[in-house]
């Protein structure tokens, strides 16, 4: 099986980053990999921001002038993962992470923000590995069931809560 060389960079303040977080990324990175059986070697950069920077990324980049979570930008189709593999190495893109949304989404949904990130995580590692749920169609489904079935393996399915009722 090969492995992920994960970049992690902070490029935000307002919100500090857990500990263990950048060890949940490398680990949902290689998860991702595993899962999809690819036995190539794999580079990811997974940038954090804040709320006002990906918005700009999200004007820029997709058109869309609001804030999202996480952005990806894949270096490849998913056809070339599916040929003959020729190459033992792939950079295979970029990952951004808005830690102020995570952070909300986290709240709103009633699950830690290692739940969170971890699911935001592996849903763009999963589009940098071709998948796209836009069409909501069956390619929606297939993504959906390869993240909870690797955030699961991970030991954060989607029912684990980690807030403590007082």
């Amino acid at each position: 099986m090969g492995k992920v060389k994960v970049f992690i960079k902070n490029n935000q303040k307002d919100v500090k980053i857990p500990t263990g977080i950048r060890l949940l990324i490398r680990r949902c990175c290689n998860a991702a990999l595993v899962e999809e059986g690819l036995n190539f070697d794999a580079e990811v950069s997974v940038t954090f921001v804040n709320n006002a920077e990906i918005r700009k990324l999200n004007e820029k980049f997709r058109g869309i002038d609001r804030e999202t979570d996480v952005l990806s930008f894949p270096l490849f189709e998913r056809s070339e993962f599916e040929k003959e593999e020729t190459e033992d190495f792939y950079a295979l893109g970029d990952i951004v992470i808005s830690v102020e949304k995570a952070f909300e989404q986290a709240n709103l949904y009633s699950h830690s923000i290692q739940r969170e990130i971890g699911f935001l995580t592996v849903h763009s590692m999963f589009h940098l590995l071709g998948y796209d749920h836009e069409d909501n169609g069956l390619g929606a489904i297939q993504m959906r069931e390869k993240e909870e079935s690797v955030l699961a393996e991970l030991g954060i399915p989607r029912d684990a809560s980690f807030i403590v009722q007082s």
